[in-house]
């Protein structure tokens, strides 16, 4: 953390948040020759990609993945110092007493067909699987960005999936993504997330997902960064730090959680957020050995999947580190349903599991319908902006690529000032 006396001076730019939105900002300030202070209010950076050490296990807040098909993230990020490792490209469904594994067909047409033979697919369905997969990987984002927007469902039904395949494979799996069950979620959204599955792997870096904020806050110059800084409020010239320390600059990116981005621009219409809830297990054995995500048909969860498997080293050695989401909140007896929703998955005792770590995410993702803008503009008013996911689409790449977008905006407008 650096000094407090350098909030003496008089800056470029002030950035509220690190989070990944705001650290892209800072770095693309920084690039372009301002002067940059970047005010963090908690003790790390990263906003909702963090993660804790809980009973010798790296424990991120909330499950998450790194999709290697993330431009910005390609771009900001070198993957080799992340040590990640990869899921298998598909996954497991869980029907009651029975499980499917779904494989992408494009990419391993054998196993596809193990879904066909199992009854999770038919003909039709691999067809129109394999036709979307490859449009949708071969597309430019910006052409996905322009087509025809609908409900997640309706563009399914479109593209010629049956209803059983829809309610057994696309509902469970993409509950997790978008964080809503009803396939609601906006379909130009939904068109850029398959494409980046087609092109990516999904991974687990080697020390939690916090790792890929924290390379991004190491390439800040010396004295950008101040933790336990909160923003309390924006002034005429700057801000407000902790209610009594100002802050001056010509111009401020407020890159907070939504929450926060809206007290301090009351101008700004926030969408509203999903939230997600994550329990994480600690295992004497392994339940399945394979690093491989699975969903549930039953909607008793999102997806679970075994850490450990993907990443040895986020269990101690000889237990296993099982990560379980569901939609909402943790209500009373929740984690017990849960419990017994992973026996039958799992085909496991779970009764002897630990419950090491309980997360609940209140602003995980923002709801995206059709219609929603994916990308903004960030300029709120002269020498006001804002950045975030709730500015682009809800992702990691969202909030990174809105950040970037801040960054050229307030340079061109200081440029011209």
């Amino acid at each position: 953390m650096s000094s407090r006396r350098n909030d003496r001076e008089r800056w470029d730019v002030v950035v509220v948040g690190a989070g990944p939105a705001g650290l892209a900002c800072a770095r693309d300030l920084l690039t372009a020759g301002l002067r940059v202070r970047l005010l963090e209010a908690t003790d790390g950076v990263g906003g909702r990609m963090r993660t804790d050490r809980v009973a010798g296990c790296p424990v991120d807040r909330g499950f998450q993945v790194f999709n290697t098909a993330y431009p910005q993230a390609r771009r900001r990020v070198p993957l080799e110092r992340l040590r990640l490792r990869r899921f298998t490209p598909g996954f497991l469904v869980c029907d009651g007493d029975r499980r499917f594994r779904f494989a992408d067909p494009t990419r391993a047409p054998r196993q596809a067909l193990d879904g066909l033979a199992g009854g999770l697919a038919g003909p039709r369905d691999l067809a129109a699987l394999a036709a979307l997969t490859g449009r949708d990987a071969l597309a430019p984002a910006a052409l996905l960005r322009r087509g025809r927007d609908t409900t997640t469902r309706r563009t399914l039904a479109r593209a010629g999936f049956t209803d059983g395949f829809v309610e057994r494979f696309f509902r469970p799996f993409l509950s997790g993504v978008f964080l809503e069950d009803e396939l609601a979620t906006s379909s130009r959204f939904f068109h850029l997330v398959w494409r980046s599955m087609a092109r990516g792997t999904l991974c687990l870096p080697a020390e939690g997902i916090a790792a890929m904020p924290e390379l991004l806050a190491a390439e800040l110059r010396p004295g950008t960064l101040a933790l336990e800084s909160p923003v309390t409020d924006l002034t005429d010239e700057g801000v407000l730090v902790d209610g009594d320390r100002p802050v001056a600059a010509r111009a401020v990116v407020v890159a907070a959680e939504p929450t926060a981005a809206a007290r301090l621009l009351p101008r700004l219409t926030v969408p509203p957020y999903r939230t997600v809830t994550t329990y994480y297990h600690l295992a004497a054995r392994s339940p399945l050995r394979e690093p491989t995500l699975m969903t549930d048909v039953r909607g008793r969860l999102v997806n679970t999947c075994v850490l450990s498997e993907v990443q040895p080293g986020h269990a101690p050695h000889g237990y296993a580190l099982v990560a379980t989401s569901v939609l909402g909140g943790d209500t009373g007896g929740r984690e017990k349903a849960v419990r017994a929703a992973l026996a039958d998955c799992y085909e496991a005792d779970t009764g002897t599991w630990d419950l090491i770590a309980t997360y609940t995410v209140r602003d995980a993702l923002p709801a995206m319908p059709p219609g929603l803008p994916l990308s903004r503009r960030t300029r709120v008013s002269a020498g006001r902006y804002v950045c975030g996911d709730h500015r682009a689409t809800g992702s990691v790449q969202g909030a990174l690529a809105s950040g970037a977008r801040a960054a050229r905006e307030v340079a061109v407008d200081l440029a011209g000032g």
